[in-house]
């Protein structure tokens, strides 16, 4: 029988899960696949949750002389994005702290990316036990290498954790890794994260750590 205060970690994801951030990057690729993809009019959706290498093999593989101007481009962007936490986050991780469990930011976003998160949140590394991005995995979601290595970072057995992700690779990542997983719908329906997530929520007002713990239990 599963113990109701069972989950010592939470791992979140960041992009749609910590930040209201996926209608930006919507329009961001929007524009990108206007000009290289206009064939494909739903391309900004359909990569939704991959990384940019992953959105670069398999769907800018044509352009390989632009991707460094794409890159460019994204970079500039990030660094004037609106960093908006979703609605109840920072309650329910100032929830989780005063209850003893550990947090991790697990992102595929790089170093760059996150040095305009501190700009606009000086206070972000605060809210987070570790913060682990890109550089420090090598294999990208939905393999569960960079989940396993949250898990690690605090000792702590799959079973111990529970995952925050809102993308389709991102909830594939926290499944493989045998870890409880909540879905957030701010990419996608609750019926398309259903058989990928344990529970499904639009964001975190109303959560806090006893109660989640007897969604999972």
């Amino acid at each position: 029988m599963v113990k109701d205060n069972f989950i010592h970690v939470a791992l979140f994801d960041l992009d749609g899960v910590v930040f209201d951030t996926e209608g930006q990057y919507t329009r961001f690729w929007g524009t990108q696949a206007r000009i290289y993809h206009p064939e494909i009019p739903d391309l900004e959706h359909i990569i939704k949750g991959q990384t940019l290498q992953q959105i670069f093999d398999r769907y800018f593989d044509d352009v390989k002389d632009e991707q460094p101007k794409i890159v460019d481009r994204l970079n500039r962007f990030e660094q004037d994005m609106d960093f908006t936490f979703l609605p109840g986050f920072v309650d329910f991780i100032n929830d989780l702290h005063a209850h003893g469990v550990k947090t991790a930011v697990v992102t595929s976003s790089n170093q760059m990316k996150m040095s305009a998160v501190y700009k606009v949140h000086p206070r972000f590394k605060e809210y987070f036990d570790a913060i682990l991005t890109a550089e420090d995995f090598a294999h990208s979601k939905p393999h569960p290498d960079c989940y396993l290595k949250g898990a690690a970072r605090f000792g702590a057995s799959p079973e111990e954790c529970v995952v925050f992700e809102d993308s389709f690779n991102g909830l594939k990542s926290g499944r493989a890794a045998n870890m409880k997983v909540i879905g957030l719908t701010t990419s996608n329906s609750a019926e398309a994260i259903s058989s990928l997530s344990d529970w499904q929520m639009s964001d975190f007002q109303g959560l806090d750590y006893q109660k989640m713990c007897a969604l999972l239990a």
